[in-house]
C-alpha cells in the first residue's frame, strides 16, 4: 500500500511541477488504478502482471454489468443475444481463463505465497470442495476480492479527498495530526490506530458517500417487519444513503459533512448506531473492512501531507449509482505540492 502510495505521489508531483506549482488532475482514474495495483499485487503476489491483465478485463466487466444492473427487469432479457451479453460472456470467460492459468502455474510448480490466491487455494483444500466445482470456486472468490477490494476503497478514497477540498479547515486537521505522529516517517500498522481525526473523517465520507450504497439481504422465511409483511424468498434491498442521512438519527445537519460527530465513535454520532453500516453489519459484515481502511487511511495520509487540494472549476457534481457510488463525470480537484 505504501509503495504504491508513494509511487502516485511521485506522478503527481511530476505533473504539477511540470506546470508550474498547481495541476487540474482527474484523481479517479489514477486512484482507480492505484487501487487496482494493491489488489492485484495482494492477490497474485508473483504474479501481479497477469493480476494486472485480470484486473483490466475485470473493470471492463464491471461497467457494463454495472449499467444494466437496476435494468434488468424484463425476465430471460440476459439470456438473449445482445452486443453487451456476448461481451460480457466473452470477458467471463476470459476471465476465468487466466485465473485458472495461474492457479495451474502455481500447483505445477509446487509453491506457496502469501497472498489471497494462495489463502483460496487453501481454503479450497480446507472445507473439501468437490473436484468438479473447486474451478468455480477458486474463480468465484477472486472476482469477489477484485470487486470488494479495489472499486469500494477506490470510491471511497475519491469522495473523501472531494469533501476535504471542500472543507479546508478539517484538511488542515487531519494535516496537522499526520505531521504529530508520523513526522517524517512513512505510515505503517503502528501509526494507522493512532489517527483520531482522519478516522472521523473517513467514518462521515462513507456515511454521507457509502461506496456500496444498497444492502441486499433475502428473507429465508416469513417475518414481519414493522407493519410489512415479508413473504419467505423475496429480496430486500436496504438503501443506505437513505439511513445514513436521516434527521431524526443523525441530527438536523444529518447532510452536512462533520467530522466532528464521530468524535465520540458511532455510539456518539447517530441515536442508532446499527443503521451506520458503510461496511453491512451482523455476520456478514464485509471481510475486508480492515484491509480497506488501512489502504484509505495510508493514501491519505501520503497524499494529504503531500498536497492540498480544492475543488476545480472542471468538477462536475454527478454522482451515479453503479455496483458502487462514482462520480460519473469524474473527480478533478486543483491540487498544489505543499
Amino acid at each position: 500500500m505504501v509503495e504504491s502510495s508513494t509511487t502516485l505521489v511521485n506522478s503527481w508531483t511530476h505533473r504539477i511541477e511540470s506546470v508550474g506549482g498547481v495541476a487540474d488532475i482527474e484523481i479517479f482514474k489514477d486512484i482507480r488504478k492505484l487501487s487496482g495495483d494493491i489488489i492485484s499485487k495482494a492477490c497474485f503476489g508473483s504474479n501481479y502482471f497477469k493480476g494486472e491483465e485480470i484486473f483490466s478485463k475485470r473493470n471492463d466487466l464491471q461497467e457494463l454489468v454495472s449499467d444494466k444492473i437496476l435494468l434488468s427487469v424484463i425476465p430471460g432479457m440476459r439470456y438473449l443475444p445482445t452486443k453487451r451479453n456476448r461481451k460480457m460472456r466473452r470477458l467471463g470467460k476470459e476471465i476465468r481463463e487466466m485465473i485458472l492459468k495461474v492457479e495451474n502455474e502455481r500447483l505445477k510448480d509446487h509453491r506457496t505465497e502469501t497472498d489471497m490466491l494462495q489463502m483460496v487455494l487453501d481454503g479450497a483444500k480446507s472445507n473439501h470442495i468437490d473436484h468438479e466445482k473447486i474451478d468455480d470456486f477458486i474463480v468465484d472468490n477472486c472476482k469477489n476480492i477484485y470487486l470488494a477490494g479495489y472499486e469500494t476503497s477506490a470510491a471511497s478514497a475519491v469522495w473523501t479527498l472531494m469533501l476535504l477540498a471542500l472543507s479546508p479547515e478539517w484538511q488542515a486537521r487531519v494535516r496537522t495530526e499526520i505531521s504529530e505522529v508520523c513526522g517524517r516517517e512513512l505510515p505503517d500498522a503502528s501509526i494507522l490506530p493512532k489517527m483520531k481525526p482522519l478516522t472521523m473523517v473517513i467514518n462521515e465520507s462513507t456515511r454521507l458517500r457509502p461506496p456500496a450504497t444498497i444492502l441486499a439481504r433475502e428473507a429465508l422465511q416469513e417475518m414481519k417487519f414493522g407493519g410489512l409483511i415479508i413473504p419467505k424468498g423475496v429480496g430486500i434491498w436496504t438503501f443506505l444513503p437513505m439511513l445514513h442521512q436521516d434527521p431524526e438519527i443523525w441530527g438536523p445537519d444529518a447532510d452536512k459533512f462533520n467530522p466532528g460527530r464521530f468524535a465520540n465513535g458511532v455510539t456518539g454520532a447517530c441515536k442508532l448506531t446499527h443503521v451506520y453500516m458503510p461496511f453491512g453489519a451482523g455476520p456478514r459484515v464485509c471481510l475486508g473492512m480492515p484491509f480497506a481502511l488501512a489502504e484509505l487511511k495510508i493514501l491519505l495520509t501520503l497524499l494529504i501531507s503531500n498536497f492540498s487540494f480544492s475543488v476545480s472549476p472542471k468538477y462536475q457534481h454527478s454522482p451515479v449509482f453503479r455496483l458502487v457510488l462514482e462520480p460519473k463525470q469524474g473527480m478533478n480537484l486543483l491540487i498544489k505540492r505543499l
